[in-house]
C-alpha cells in the first residue's frame, strides 16, 4: 500500500509536470522559468529545486512521464492485438504516436532529444534511454504474440522484426519533430506505408494458416 506520504510526493511532482509543460508551450522551453513553474504548481522555488535542479531536469522528467503512460497503454494492445498483423502493428504504432504530443511539443521533444545527446550520463537521460528500450522491447513482444497465436510465420526472428519496425518509427518521428509545420496524420499515414509490406510479408499466409490450424 502506498503511503500518504508518498501520494503527496508524487501529487506534487505531477503538479510541478504539469505546470512546466504549460508554460514550456505558453512561453518556449527556453524562456519558462523555475520561479514561474514553481507559482504555477503551488509550490515554494526551494522546494521545486529539491525536486529537479533545473528545467532540463524537468523535461527529462515529463518524457518519462510521456513515454510511461504510452507503454502502459499499449500493454493492453500486446495483451490482446487484432488478429491481423498489418493492423496490429498499426494499432500499436498509432497508439504511440497519438500520444506523443499529449504534454510535449515539438518544441519540446527536439529540447529533450538534444539533452539526452548532450549529458547522456545524467540519470533522467539514461532514464530517457532506457524507455526507448522498452518500447523497442514491447514491439518486439507484439510479434511474438502475434507468431504464438500462428499468425506470424514460426521462421521470423520476432526480435529482429520488432527492432527494425521500432528502429523505423522512431527515427521517423526524430524527423516530424524536427518538420514543425507537418501534422502527425502524415507521419502516421507514411509511417503505415513503411511497415504494412513488412507485416504483409511476415504474416502466414490465410491459406496456410487454415492448413496449420488443421
Amino acid at each position: 500500500m502506498t503511503s500518504l506520504r508518498a501520494r503527496k510526493k508524487a501529487d506534487k511532482e505531477r503538479r510541478i509536470l504539469e505546470a512546466a509543460t504549460q508554460l514550456f508551450r505558453e512561453q518556449g522551453f527556453d524562456h519558462a522559468r523555475m520561479e514561474h513553474i514553481a507559482e504555477l504548481a503551488d509550490v515554494s522555488v526551494g522546494t521545486l529545486y529539491n525536486y529537479y535542479e533545473n528545467k532540463g531536469d524537468i523535461l527529462m522528467a515529463t518524457v518519462n512521464m510521456e513515454v510511461t503512460e504510452v507503454l502502459d497503454a499499449g500493454e493492453a494492445i500486446v495483451a490482446d492485438p487484432p488478429l491481423d498483423v498489418e493492423e496490429a502493428v498499426h494499432r500499436l504504432v498509432d497508439q504511440y504516436y497519438d500520444h506523443s504530443l499529449y504534454y510535449l511539443s515539438k518544441e519540446m521533444w527536439r529540447a529533450a532529444m538534444a539533452i539526452s545527446i548532450q549529458q547522456p550520463d545524467t540519470p533522467l537521460s539514461k532514464a530517457y534511454t532506457e524507455l526507448d528500450q522498452r518500447l523497442s522491447a514491447q514491439m518486439v513482444r507484439l510479434i511474438e504474440t502475434l507468431q504464438a497465436r500462428r499468425l506470424v510465420r514460426p521462421s521470423v526472428s520476432a526480435r529482429a522484426v520488432g527492432e527494425v519496425l521500432f528502429n523505423n518509427l522512431n527515427m521517423m518521428f526524430i524527423e516530424f519533430v524536427k518538420d514543425e509545420p507537418q501534422p502527425l496524420a502524415v507521419l502516421k499515414t507514411r509511417v503505415a506505408e513503411q511497415h504494412g509490406p513488412i507485416a504483409r510479408l511476415i504474416a502466414l499466409e490465410k491459406t496456410a494458416l487454415s492448413t496449420f490450424v488443421r
